[in-house]
């Protein structure tokens, strides 16, 4: 498996992939790893914007976003990772961190190896001290996944999300850099 950042040109594949990873959200028993409805299975036209846009501007400035994927032996993506600017404009040195695996590649590491490209590349960028992230409450594996990596848990919001009707609560997790 090869884990390298992602350039403006392999966007293309990549929405096609998160399209299709996002029909897994919420199926066949699964938890919900998206805070989106079961129906939605496309990625939002302004979430695609964000990332064009975002992977030209520089890291400390608002609306920043780096990206990483994982690419099997015939050139696939198996998983990705991105980190990007909080919105509040004093949080400069703090991230987010968004990640998916492919159904595929699911329970085999690569997880873990995604969260360690994304934290060695945020050690090495002088104005990020944290990354942040949020994940439904019930994605046990995810939260365990951060748990095993290093991440600590902030707060559990009771019923902060509703998708489909049904309440789901939200889990919020740092990781400090230094």
């Amino acid at each position: 498996m090869k884990i390298r950042p992602a350039q403006a040109a392999d966007l293309p594949a990549f929405f096609v992939y998160l399209d299709d990873h996002l029909r897994d959200n919420g199926r066949d028993g699964a938890p919900l790893f998206q805070p989106l409805s079961r129906a939605q299975s496309q990625l939002p036209p302004g979430l695609k914007v964000t990332f064009v846009e975002g992977l030209a501007i520089p890291v400390g400035q608002a609306g920043w976003r780096r990206l990483w994927l994982a690419l099997d032996t015939r050139g696939s993506i198996a998983g990705h990772i991105d980190l990007r600017a909080r919105p509040e404009p004093l949080a400069r040195h703090r991230a987010l961190l968004g990640m998916g695996v492919h159904r595929a590649w699911r329970r085999r590491g690569l997880g873990a190896q995604l969260l360690a490209t994304a934290v060695d590349w945020a050690r090495e960028e002088d104005g990020l001290k944290w990354i942040d992230l949020e994940v439904l409450s019930e994605n046990r594996p995810a939260v365990g996944l951060y748990l095993r990596t290093g991440f600590t848990m902030l707060a559990r919001v009771s019923d902060m999300l509703r998708i489909d009707g049904v309440g789901h609560d939200l889990t919020y997790m740092t990781r400090h850099l230094r």
